[in-house]
C-alpha cells in the first residue's frame, strides 16, 4: 500500500489530479476539505476559506500540526488500498505522512490567472471570491512560522514530484503517468 500527498496553490489541480489516482489508478480518496468542512458543520460556522484556516489552525493548535491528516491516514489504513490524501498544507503534515511508510508527495502548481480562472468556473462555497481575495487567500496560506499553521510554500518544497499544470487535463495526466510509472 502506498500513500500519496496532494500539495499545492489553489486553484492549479490538486482535485484534478485525485480524480485521475481514483479513477484511472483505484486510489481510495481521503480529503483534508471534507474532514473540514464536516467540523465547521459541527460548530455552526459558515463554510468559506475563512473557516476552513481557523479550524484547520485550531484542530492543529489543540492537536498537532499532522492532526487533520493523521486522522485520514487512520481511516485509511483500515481500507488496505493505495489511497490519496488532498489538500497537504503544513510540514508537520509531510513530515508525519513520510515517518509512517511508503509515501510520495505530489505538489502542483500554475499560473495564478489560470488558477483563478478555474476556481471562478468551479464556483464552490469557498471559491466565490474577487481576484484580489483570491491572492490575498493564497498569500495567508504560503509561509507561515508557526508549525500549525498553513505553509504551501515549505510543502512544495518538499514535495517528491512537481507538476506544472497551465495546460489541458490531458497533460496534467500525462504527467502523473510518467511518475506513476516510477513509484507504482
Amino acid at each position: 500500500m502506498i500513500v500519496i500527498g496532494i500539495t499545492g496553490t489553489l486553484g492549479a489541480g490538486k482535485g484534478t489530479m485525485v480524480d485521475y489516482l481514483a479513477r484511472e489508478k483505484g486510489f481510495e480518496h481521503y480529503s483534508v476539505r471534507a474532514y473540514l468542512v464536516e467540523e465547521i458543520e459541527s460548530r455552526g460556522m459558515p463554510v468559506n476559506r475563512n473557516s476552513m484556516v481557523v479550524v484547520a489552525n485550531d484542530l492543529r493548535t489543540c492537536n498537532s500540526p499532522s492532526f487533520v491528516t493523521d486522522q485520514l491516514y487512520e481511516r485509511a489504513m483500515k481500507s488496505g488500498k493505495n489511497c490519496v490524501i488532498e489538500s497537504i498544507r503544513t510540514p508537520g503534515e509531510v513530515i508525519s505522512l513520510r515517518s509512517k511508510g511508503k509515501f510520495y508527495l505530489f505538489a502542483v502548481d500554475a499560473d495564478p490567472a489560470i488558477r483563478y480562472q478555474r476556481i471562478f468556473i468551479r464556483n464552490s462555497e469557498t471559491d466565490r471570491i474577487d481576484y484580489e481575495t483570491f491572492l490575498e487567500n493564497e498569500q495567508r496560506e504560503m509561509d507561515a512560522d508557526d508549525p500549525n499553521k498553513q505553509n504551501l510554500r515549505k510543502c512544495i518544497e518538499m514535495a517528491d514530484f512537481n507538476f506544472h499544470n497551465d495546460g489541458s487535463i490531458e497533460s496534467l495526466n500525462q504527467q502523473l503517468e510518467r511518475v506513476l510509472k516510477k513509484i507504482l
